[in-house]
């Protein structure tokens, strides 16, 4: 399969970038299905940020080395302010971290 070069726009910055026939077939080689979001400037700044990349242990916040996003919410057990690692959506009920661990762990299902 033959590439041709392709310009795509970065949803960071909103530059067009140049999607190159070798970065496509770099692409195709190693399995990646999406093409790039970002221009090369904008992946180099992610990376380099903390936000970005270099996760793993002994960094902090989530998977990825990026701080994790926190949402408020209201314990439904004891009633205090808390804060938790998804947007609660009001169909379940919300713990605070003591009061979770205290709750019983669910049956698993396989």
């Amino acid at each position: 399969m033959s590439f041709e070069d392709r310009t795509l726009t970065c949803q960071d910055c909103g530059q067009p970038f140049t999607f190159t026939a070798d970065d496509q077939q770099y692409h195709r080689e190693k399995g990646y299905t999406n093409e790039p979001k970002r221009c090369p400037s904008c992946r180099q700044n992610r990376r380099s940020s903390n936000y970005g990349g270099g996760g793993g242990y002994g960094s902090s916040g989530g998977g990825y080395g990026g701080r994790r996003e926190m949402h408020d919410a209201v314990c439904a057990q004891c009633g205090k302010d808390t804060q938790v690692p998804f947007r609660p959506s009001g169909d379940r009920p919300v713990y605070c971290s003591d009061c979770f661990s205290k709750q019983p762990s669910s049956p698993r299902r396989y």
